[in-house]
């Protein structure tokens, strides 16, 4: 099912998520469904807290950099088994943390809750994440390039934090601006 997703500046997308504690057939159902939704939104990555659900869980599915340890990540560990081709790389982090990250890049960012506006972010380039995947099974990722910048960019949902945050108070209040704009029409 395709979720509704929550479009900035809804006070929802402000909400910390709470860690999942069990993985059981509404988490399975909520991680599909997220899935379903980034691919009809042509998505690279999306937090539950998007969705209106509250919860510690990110999906990722971006063709892999072959400058990115993905590529070795995708030989050693099992990916998720939704939506499985040659075309789609799916990643299910369930409680993800970051425990190592480094350097710096700056790169241009979009949300699907902030739809068409873009702008130019700067964070570290490369990361070592922990989480559960979808079965419950503790992996841990390092990530550089637009990988780490996508995780990031995900996990920083997961405590209420949206990537217009790191803009000047100016480019916020434009964009704020130029949404409340477009709501009323």
């Amino acid at each position: 099912m395709i979720l509704p997703i929550l479009n900035y500046p809804d006070k929802r997308l402000r909400t910390k998520a709470k860690h999942v504690n069990v993985i059981d057939e509404t988490i399975q159902t909520l991680i599909k469904d997220m899935f379903e939704t980034i691919y009809a939104k042509d998505g690279i990555g999306l937090a539950a807290t998007q969705v209106d659900q509250h919860l510690q869980v990110v999906v990722i599915d971006l063709e892999p950099n072959s400058q990115d340890d993905y590529q070795l990540f995708l030989k050693n560990f099992q990916r998720s088994s939704h939506k499985q081709s040659q075309k789609h790389h799916p990643l299910c982090f369930i409680n993800p943390r970051i425990k190592e990250k480094d350097g710096q890049e700056k790169h241009i960012e979009g949300c699907l809750s902030v739809p068409d506006f873009q702008a130019e972010v700067q964070r570290a380039n490369h990361i070592k994440v922990e989480a559960l995947n979808e079965k419950g099974e503790v992996f841990t990722l390092q990530a550089t390039g637009l990988l780490a910048i996508c995780i990031q960019h995900e996990l920083d949902h997961l405590k209420g934090v949206l990537f217009v945050d790191y803009l000047s108070k100016l480019k916020q209040k434009r964009l704020l601006k130029k949404t409340k704009k477009m709501t009323k029409n």
